[in-house]
């Protein structure tokens, strides 16, 4: 049996896993604990954003043997579905110089020559245990990108998703020396249209998310 931690940035998110199951609580998060597949599972709704995601993971992490997250995400080319992120990073983390921003691995210092890799897979996740989902590469930053010149930028770093929460899960769940994971389904491409289409695929993307880290939990 493992105990298995789920954060979800939104209630749309986090509801549409393992729905209408549990107990929940409101101290000092919401919390919904849940027994599936001969595992103890928390599903975590930690609001938007690195910092509220980092906070979670830190606060009730602690006892995970995983941290997992679910949800949605911008598309920077990739096709609409849901995706097993391979690889983790910060696009806002950096340094600001004369005419450019360079970025840096999350918690490096940022002066001087990044290290190898920088604009590449910053944090790992687990290895897939054979869902067959497409893998990708996601770039997470406390901004949520409804431009298409932003989203080019951040497809020179390797990434066909975008989001909000992913990179800052990653960097804490090594912090804590906890395997992680996290399926994201995609809402909007990243555009000037990304505010309409979000709201309207919300609920169906996190349920296909939801869907496949069902799956995930039966295979572990």
């Amino acid at each position: 049996m493992a105990h298995i931690l789920i954060l979800a940035a939104l209630p749309e998110e986090a509801n549409a896993l393992f729905p209408d199951v549990g107990e929940r609580s409101d101290d000092p998060f919401a919390v919904r604990r849940i027994a599936a597949d001969g595992h103890e599972v928390a599903i975590a709704t930690c609001g938007l954003g690195k910092v509220n995601a980092a906070l979670v993971v830190g606060v009730l992490g602690g006892d995970a043997d995983l941290i997992m997250m679910t949800g949605t995400c911008g598309s920077l080319g990739a096709p609409p579905g849901a995706y097993w992120i391979a690889e983790a990073l910060q696009h806002d983390y950096g340094a600001t110089e004369p005419g450019r921003f360079r970025r840096y691995r999350a918690g490096d210092w940022p002066i001087g020559e990044p290290g190898r890799g920088s604009s590449g897979a910053h944090f790992a996740a687990m290895a897939d245990p054979g869902l067959d989902l497409p893998h990708a590469r996601i770039a997470s930053g406390d901004s949520f990108i409804a431009c298409p010149d932003a989203a080019a930028d951040l497809t020179s770093l390797g990434a066909t998703l975008v989001d909000m929460e992913v990179g800052a899960v990653a960097q804490a769940a090594m912090r804590l020396g906890k395997p992680w994971a996290a399926i994201k389904a995609v809402t909007d491409e990243a555009n000037c249209d990304s505010g309409g289409a979000f709201q309207t695929n919300l609920r169906h993307a996190a349920r296909a998310a939801g869907q496949e880290v069902e799956r995930l939990i039966a295979m572990l």
